[in-house]
């Protein structure tokens, strides 16, 4: 398994941007399919991005399309989610997700795919 931390959430007005980051442990980093997902008070944790161990491959649910970026660099064993136009609706703890996949031929968007998790992020957009 892979231990991972996020940092980078904080309180922004709508329209603003954040960056969170995501540090793993571990020397297999390029191994893994790496994810963003949230949870918003009162409700399940949900899908936000991920990306596969390249970068070549990336997901996003609709929501988020064309305002967040996930990237990652495996030579420093880091994941980032770039968040831009923030709505209030994007309030929640984020918590960076992983999946191992020792054929680098896989791809999954699905929370129950991804075995390790951080302890999660708060992020706060007031209107």
């Amino acid at each position: 398994q892979v231990q991972l931390v996020e940092s980078g959430g904080g309180l922004v007005q709508a329209g603003g941007s954040l960056r969170l980051s995501c540090a793993a442990s571990g020397r297999t980093f390029s191994s893994f399919i790496m994810g963003w997902f949230r949870q918003a008070p009162g409700k399940e944790r949900e899908f936000v991005a991920a990306i596969n161990w390249s970068g070549s491959i990336t997901g996003y649910t609709d929501s988020v399309k064309g305002r967040f970026t996930i990237s990652r660099d495996n030579a420093k064993n880091m994941v980032y989610l770039e968040m831009n136009s923030l709505k209030p609706e994007d309030t929640g703890i984020y918590y960076c997700g992983a999946r191992r996949d020792d054929t680098r031929l896989f791809f999954t968007t699905k929370e129950q795919e991804f075995a390790s998790w951080g302890q999660g992020t708060q992020v706060t957009v007031s209107a």
